[in-house]
């Protein structure tokens, strides 16, 4: 990690916390049921080196008023936060969550050059994202957004963000250019006339800007690869994608794998979002919803979030972070609102040089016995 990452805490915190930022970042999701991930470069001052969800930053320009510091929208998902959200996708990711004025359908009625070119028009700020999508007679597809928690950067970190998390659920049945929709390099039969597919585009870094790869996993496959530290997630990426785990392609271990068939696609999806919306509890009181969870970990024991001289506390070992899930920030608190974490997880890590290593997620009860979970 070449520069300060926003994980990396401050040697002296201000007395004030950086305000946060307020950002967006979509869990995007396959025909297939796999999960997009993006790679960072070395040098990003953001997540160097880590593998993380297609977003950014909210920008007035493209996404339309953000409000303010101290208005209680600020750290709520609201019209500002989706449009930011297709927007940074495309960016990011080439992919477009818009539908065609035309068809209602996935707009994709542009060529791959157009599209490029496109993308980079709104990076660079030669046209705004609305404007284009005008152009193209297309609009964001905000609407199949399904908002999954809120994270708020902990306060002794130089850059923080506010980010609204989504899943985005691409179509059953769409294809990739290439006919490589699988790992077996074969699409899954979709019932569907060869005129009615809906090609996706490959996903595709933005060049080296932000990112050098971008690729589409099982959420299990990810989890593998983090466990035996061959990619860096962060905490808020680590935990939701090993919530998706069990439910999107969890039989899909490998390249030989099969793919489900359409309709077994349909019922993993159908299973996540039952889950997602089930009323929970924990330790016999009612627990927040994934959709209005606002989480900005705190770290138990010795030391802050982020430094690497971390004393374990409960059942994790010694220089073993116990980041909890259960408050939603000081910013969120003043604000006198009643808005809460998860205090049915843990997540436990070892802050290293490169970025957080050893990520889990354990139940809380397990790791700090049921005396925390009142807290």
């Amino acid at each position: 990690m070449s520069s300060p990452a926003d994980h990396t805490p401050l040697k002296k915190p201000p007395k004030i916390p950086p305000v946060p930022k307020p950002s967006s970042s979509v869990l995007l999701i396959s025909p297939t049921n796999q999960i997009l991930l993006l790679r960072r470069v070395r040098t990003s001052s953001s997540f160097a080196s880590a593998h993380v969800f297609p977003g950014g930053a909210l920008s007035p320009e493209h996404d339309g008023e953000v409000p303010d510091a101290n208005d209680p929208q600020r750290h709520k998902d609201g019209p500002a936060y989706r449009m930011a959200a297709v927007r940074e996708t495309f960016e990011e990711s080439g992919i477009l969550l818009a539908k065609s004025k035309r068809t209602g359908k996935l707009f994709t009625e542009v060529s791959d050059a157009e599209r490029e070119e496109g993308r980079k028009a709104v990076h660079s700020g030669k046209t705004t994202f609305i404007d284009l999508l005008d152009q193209w007679g297309a609009e964001p597809d905000t609407d199949s957004l399904i908002p999954f928690t809120r994270w708020i950067t902990p306060p002794n970190v130089p850059k923080r963000f506010s980010t609204q998390m989504y899943i985005y659920f691409l179509p059953l049945g769409s294809v990739s250019p290439t006919k490589h929709a699988s790992p077996s390099g074969t699409p899954p039969a979709s019932g569907l006339e060869e005129e009615d597919e809906i090609v996706i585009p490959n996903p595709t870094h933005d060049g080296g800007i932000e990112h050098t790869a971008a690729r589409f996993l099982p959420p299990n496959k990810w989890i593998d690869l983090a466990r035996q530290n061959r990619i860096i997630l962060f905490p808020p990426q680590f935990f939701l994608t090993l919530l998706l785990a069990p439910y999107l392609s969890p039989t899909v271990t490998g390249p030989s794998s099969p793919i489900p068939s359409l309709q077994d696609l349909q019922l993993e999806r159908e299973k996540l979002l039952e889950f997602l919306s089930k009323p929970r509890e924990f330790e016999g009181k009612p627990e927040v919803s994934f959709a209005e969870a606002c989480i900005s970990p705190v770290v138990l024991g010795k030391g802050e979030y982020g430094q690497k001289n971390q004393d374990g506390v409960g059942g994790v070992d010694k220089h073993t972070a116990v980041l909890v899930l259960d408050k939603p920030g000081p910013e969120v608190e003043r604000q006198g609102e009643d808005r809460a974490g998860i205090r049915e997880w843990v997540v436990t890590t070892k802050f290293k040089g490169e970025g957080p290593r050893d990520v889990d997620v354990r139940k809380r009860e397990e790791v700090l016995g049921r005396g925390w979970g009142k807290l």
